[in-house]
């Protein structure tokens, strides 16, 4: 299996791309101050319930790609440097973007559900699995697919604590955001230029 070397790196890598507030935890703000926390833990576990549509599809596709094409293997990772360079230069030089915004009252189950859309859609967790968790997978560690899948529920985690926290104290977090866009944008803009370094210098073993 992966080694624990390879496994820590991707902890370390992956608890700096959740932090990073986003699409996701927006969402959950917005709905706990709109509804109060019990959606937005609806809204949280929807968002986690996204995750499994991206492991899902990434140890379908990814697994044959970094098996049998070194060419595709090098596209998607070269993609996904260029746009987690350009991620992290847009947030440097781009403008602050709203905080949670007011969302109209729903039905915790379509909360849930739009938890769901909301992270399938979300550009930041699409790039992780189609450029960033690949460059862990070891062909000569086992199944690509089954470590995708390791790699993926160990993110789905990580995610889920994140979210719950931020969907515990939606309110505290709502404020927070909006009082310190710009920081976070800096903030955000370090760790995408870091992930593209960790990316560009990433390889299959």
């Amino acid at each position: 299996m992966i080694t624990w070397s390879t496994f820590l790196l991707f902890l370390s890598a992956s608890l700096a791309l959740v932090l990073i507030p986003g699409p996701n935890h927006l969402y959950i703000t917005a709905r706990g101050l709109a509804q109060g926390r019990a959606a937005a833990l609806a809204s949280a576990f929807g968002v986690e319930a996204g995750t499994l549509v991206h492991i899902t599809a990434a140890a379908a596709g990814l697994s044959y790609v970094i098996t049998r094409s070194a060419t595709l293997f090098a596209i998607v990772k070269w993609a996904g440097v260029a746009y987690l360079v350009y991620l992290g230069i847009r947030a440097f030089m781009g403008k602050e973007e709203a905080g949670a915004r007011a969302l109209p009252p729903q039905p915790l189950r379509k909360v849930f559900l739009e938890g769901v859309v909301v992270n399938v859609l979300n550009p930041k967790v699409t790039l992780f699995f189609l450029a960033f968790l690949p460059q862990f997978v070891q062909p000569s560690a086992g199944p690509p697919a089954l470590q995708i899948v390791l790699l993926g529920v160990t993110l789905l985690v990580m995610g889920l604590v994140s979210d719950v926290v931020y969907a515990l104290t939606a309110g505290a977090l709502g404020g927070r955001l909006a009082r310190r866009a710009r920081a976070l944008r800096h903030i955000s803009g370090v760790v995408y230029l870091g992930l593209g370094v960790i990316t560009a210098f990433a390889g299959r073993k």
